[in-house]
């Protein structure tokens, strides 16, 4: 096909199609998440080349097997302790039902310090199996993973904290820049942006980064930000002027404002009261 348009479109038709094949009409493209049930065959599951979805309730009863037997050496979680982490376990992945977990459980591997579970019955093993498989896809899915409460300071001790050994008050206002804080973010993200600062922490977004260039006959500019590299850097002045330098001969050097100076000091003063504590405080403020 020499026509590079028409080349386009039959790229776009053929997508179009493969969606079509796993959306319409097709009951087992919409798969149950993760624990909740399922069964093989086509749909998106049978695409990815995964096995039936676990079983929860057989998974539920497994963990408490699991917990007796097995947690004492890789893990609560099945993440790994003393013995290797079992959902990277190729044996754990091309398992379905617990045709191979079963019977290394009945067996073990004594030379390598596992030992046999030859009491266990078929049922048994199986829901080892599934709760391993639910660990698995728990670990593998991000939508399945939760928030944990991170409320759990005290707000007056917080307020403490705010006006005084933080000296957040210094920069911050509760009526100024965090006013309703509480109301715009999760209490997750509200931790977030004073303990990850840059990443979009209080302030990050809003002010333009300033810095000052001392060239090589020892003059100084001292300006906004325009562009900085490691070929070049531009700015402007107060007088809205515009320079740009090279920075590859190393002799121009650029000193960059750092405005969240004081939350890089703090996070090796922070205790764990401090943070959740500032936390509840910060909820607060709606």
């Amino acid at each position: 096909m020499s026509d590079p348009n028409k080349f386009r479109i039959l790229v776009v038709l053929l997508c179009a199609a493969i969606l079509l094949v796993f959306t319409s009409g097709n009951p087992s493209a919409q798969d149950p998440p993760p624990g909740q049930g399922g069964r093989r065959g086509g749909g998106i599951r049978d695409f990815l080349g995964l096995g039936p979805a676990p079983d929860p309730v057989a998974a539920e009863r497994g963990q408490k097997l699991y917990a007796a037997s097995c947690a004492f050496c890789h893990g609560a979680k099945a993440r790994g302790a003393e013995g290797p982490n079992l959902i990277r376990s190729v044996m754990v992945l091309h398992d379905e039902r617990g045709e191979l977990v079963g019977p290394f459980l009945l067996k073990g591997r004594p030379d390598k310090g596992m030992p046999a579970y030859p009491n266990l019955t078929e049922s048994q093993t199986s829901d080892i199996a599934q709760f391993l498989h639910l660990q698995v896809e728990l670990a593998a899915n991000r939508g399945t993973y939760k928030r944990l409460n991170v409320v759990s300071g005290d707000a007056k001790k917080g307020e403490a904290y705010f006006n005084g050994a933080g000296k957040c008050n210094t920069c911050h206002s509760p009526t100024g820049d965090l006013a309703k804080i509480g109301s715009k973010y999760p209490p997750d993200q509200i931790q977030n942006r004073f303990l990850w600062p840059g990443g979009g922490g209080f302030g990050a977004p809003s002010y333009a980064r300033k810095a000052t260039v001392t060239l090589p006959d020892g003059q100084t500019v001292m300006g906004t930000i325009k562009r900085l590299d490691d070929f070049t850097v531009s700015l402007y002045d107060a007088a809205g002027n515009f320079h740009s330098w090279s920075r590859e001969d190393g002799k121009v050097k650029v000193a960059v404002e750092d405005r969240l100076k004081a939350h890089r000091e703090l996070l090796d003063q922070y205790t764990d009261a401090d943070m959740h504590n500032l936390t509840a405080y910060l909820v607060t403020l709606k």
